[in-house]
């Protein structure tokens, strides 16, 4: 089990993101959350297999069509962050 903590930047509230994040998270069988932050950024955590938190880098690297992605930063985190299910704050 791993688990990682998301920054995207960019064009990421209003367009969707969150939600297209949790359809995209939960299709890979991770748990975690999308939450908006104050600075205009999503915070994302997927907790759950390597190969399936990378496949979640990938597509938050281009989000929804609507979204548009200037940077994503990755760190470490613990799975003990994450609750059951994947949720949208």
């Amino acid at each position: 089990m791993s688990a990682a903590r998301f920054f995207v930047a960019g064009k990421v509230q209003g367009v969707w993101f969150r939600a297209s994040t949790r359809e995209q998270a939960l299709s890979l069988q991770l748990r975690g959350y999308a939450n908006n932050l104050r600075d205009g950024r999503v915070e994302v955590l997927a907790v759950g297999e390597e190969a399936a938190i990378e496949r979640l880098a990938q597509w938050l690297a281009h989000g929804p069509p609507m979204a548009r992605v200037d940077a994503l930063l990755r760190e470490s985190a613990s799975e003990n962050e994450a609750g059951d299910g994947f949720v949208c704050g």
